[in-house]
């Protein structure tokens, strides 16, 4: 059993609760929607996001019920953003099976996009603790601005390395922060204590993103993402953005052309990623997850040792580790 199946066996009865408080909050008199939601709900994906949350809340020791119904309200949040997304995106397939877009079309997918906000709201709202709603109003709006300034840069074809972090906090790393905020303000805990743990959620969803983005530079069918495929959508992430900014690395100039064409077929996607490979990229980006894993422990070992805080390294490590 691995580190991370041990933490989710450790929170079995925890998950199962939430689980059944997002099919409950996902319930409609609609045919079709109960439907679709019973469709999506099959594949539950890894769960990271609510186990960060309910992590949070044992330890600071909160009410397991409150945190709960926090963590819930965050998971229906995340599920909301990778609908939308796959209508951003026009994705084809997520967790292995067909987006609802694909299935129906993008006005159904929005639809329930939105349906699953508003869910996530009124569980928030069934928390008790105002502060969850107000995290998950901030969190949606940083999501929206994430997407707004990743496609503003495709636009615009240049991205520094800045800009990307910039990018990715907002994009992903702020839904993580949200996950222990929630954990936290549901279990009432000290502010201090808390904005070190935010921290640590804040390095992690940044290292989550680097990990996905290098995913893409990799044809592996075990992850179900094509090959370039963010390059193809005019995204350009870390390896590449990296080498891109190295003046001496050879054929630079035609790379960096390359890279700022409107469309780009197969092959010149291939390209570009042969040469973000040959000249260093993956290994820039990999040395930059150890950098923030090496920041987000040593946050973590301000705290006494407890399973908990050996959870949060442990889940650290499976992210740098993941294959999928």
């Amino acid at each position: 059993m691995t580190k991370f199946e041990e933490i989710r066996e450790n929170l079995r009865g925890e998950l199962a609760e939430l689980n059944r408080i997002i099919s409950e909050s996902l319930r409609s008199d609609n045919a079709l929607m109960e439907h679709i939601v019973r469709e999506f709900l099959k594949s539950k994906g890894k769960q990271i996001r609510p186990i960060l949350s309910i992590l949070t809340g044992r330890l600071f020791g909160g009410n397991t019920d409150t945190i709960i119904k926090a963590a819930a309200s965050i998971e229906l949040l995340h599920n909301a953003s990778l609908i939308h997304d796959d209508v951003i995106d026009e994705s084809a397939e997520r967790r292995g099976r067909p987006t609802i877009n694909r299935t129906w079309d993008n006005h159904i997918a929005v639809l329930v996009g939105d349906f699953f906000v508003s869910s996530a709201l009124i569980c928030a709202v069934t928390s008790g603790e105002p502060r969850v709603i107000q995290v998950m109003a901030n969190r949606a709006r940083m999501l929206s601005l994430g997407e707004i300034s990743q496609l503003d840069n495709t636009r615009k074809h240049f991205v520094s390395e800045q800009s990307y972090y910039d990018t990715i906090r907002c994009k992903t790393a702020a839904l993580f922060c949200s996950c222990v905020e929630v954990g936290g303000y549901a279990a009432n805990a000290d502010e201090e204590r808390l904005a070190r743990i935010v921290k640590y959620a804040e390095l992690f969803g940044l290292c989550f993103q680097i990990k996905d983005d290098i995913f893409d530079y990799y044809n592996d069918p075990v992850i179900g993402k094509p090959t370039g495929n963010d390059l193809r959508e005019g995204k350009r992430t870390l390896p590449l953005i990296h080498v891109l900014a190295n003046d001496n690395a050879p054929g630079v100039d035609e790379m960096r052309a390359l890279s700022e064409k409107s469309h780009l077929n197969a092959d010149e996607i291939d390209t570009l990623i042969r040469y973000a490979k040959d000249n260093g990229g993956i290994e820039y980006a990999e040395q930059k997850m150890y950098e923030l894993r090496d920041e987000a422990f040593a946050i973590l070992d301000e705290f006494d040792s407890t399973s908990e805080i050996q959870a949060f390294k442990d889940l650290f490590s499976f992210v740098i580790e993941r294959n999928v």
